[in-house]
């Protein structure tokens, strides 16, 4: 007997024909999915662009914080206590620049990952870059370098030294953006508004910066530059580690105090100090910047026990940290001074 054949109605042929159709569509999106995602994993940034912005957030997040301190608009407030019992202040120069600062990274590269110190609600999508690259930037990076746009974090800080800002001691105050890929800092960004001055630095296989090291250094003993805000610990700490007859300098601000360890053409507008000490902890956005800018000229910012900081995950570094340009952090000298009073 033959076998009876299967007659399907011209409901069920289209039925059948609308489930063809279903799966070919979800095999063709999928398809395209995963090459949009391929596509997303390789979009690069060029890191001289990156340079380029940073330097230009750092100044447009500096004017908000002149601009605010001109006109007596501060409105201070206090975000809490910090570690050492001392008031956390905040006030309407750390907001305005850090909508500024915050904005232009993200619109301009919204790719990447960008860590700010202040967190606010206010979205300004007209902020871009001007595209514009520096002369002095140009003349030293010619070369396109890029890197994967999920490998890049950015750390802003939109206003350093808050507590100095609100007694107007105005040298200490910086705005800094730092550029990390895969952990590692390679932009470094400081600028001071009340000094109009901008350090950046770009850390390569040729390490450029329009700043300089100073041509010599004292370590035995050093001048070390610690925090005002808690001097009296860090002072027992540093003569302990160097010496009773080193000198301790107390300044505001993380990207001040580095600065103070270069060689700068605004020199009498800063202190001079051969080693930078912190021992508690403190903040990624607080010393990325003056980390790159280190390492570009060849100098060192650790943590006290001599290990490298990384800049991807957590923004809290713990392990205080030591910073100079004179002195190798992997040297015996440091390693035991540092490591047996820490």
């Amino acid at each position: 007997m033959a076998p009876m054949g299967i007659r399907l109605s011209p409901v069920g042929v289209g039925v059948l024909c609308l489930l063809g159709l279903g799966v070919l569509y979800h095999l063709y999106s999928g398809v395209i999915s995963n090459r949009l995602a391929a596509f997303r994993q390789r979009r690069n940034v060029d890191l001289r662009d990156l340079l380029a912005l940073s330097v230009e957030a750092a100044v447009l997040g500096g004017k908000e914080v002149k601009r605010v301190r001109e006109e007596n608009g501060l409105q201070e407030k206090s975000k809490g206590k910090t570690r050492e019992g001392a008031d956390d202040p905040l006030t309407m120069g750390d907001l305005e620049s850090h909508r500024k600062m915050y904005n232009i990274m993200r619109n301009t590269f919204p790719d990447i990952t960008v860590n700010s110190e202040e967190h606010d609600q206010v979205v300004d999508e007209t902020l871009l870059w001007s595209r514009i690259i520096p002369s002095d930037i140009a003349e030293k990076i010619t070369d396109q370098n890029e890197v994967p746009a999920e490998s890049v974090t950015v750390w802003i800080d939109p206003l350093d030294a808050t507590k100095e800002y609100t007694e107007s001691l105005l040298k200490y105050v910086t705005t800094m953006v730092c550029v990390a890929v895969e952990g590692k800092p390679v932009i470094g960004v400081i600028h001071q508004p009340f000094n109009d001055f901008t350090a950046w630095a770009l850390v390569g296989q040729e390490h450029v910066a329009n700043v300089h090291a100073r041509s010599s250094y004292s370590i035995t003993p050093p001048k070390v530059i610690v925090s005002r805000s808690h001097s009296g610990q860090v002072k027992n700490y540093v003569q302990e580690a160097f010496g009773n007859s080193t000198t301790v300098v107390e300044a505001g601000g993380a990207g001040y105090k580095v600065l103070s360890l270069l060689d700068l053409p605004t020199g009498e507008f800063m202190e001079q100090a051969d080693i930078y000490v912190h021992i508690t902890f403190i903040k990624k956005w607080d010393i990325c910047a003056g980390d790159a800018l280190l390492r570009a000229l060849g100098g060192h910012m650790t943590t006290l026990k001599g290990e490298a900081i990384e800049y991807s995950d957590t923004p809290l570094n713990k392990g205080g940290l030591v910073a100079s340009v004179g002195v190798d952090h992997k040297d015996t000298f440091i390693v035991e001074l540092m490591g047996s009073t820490y």
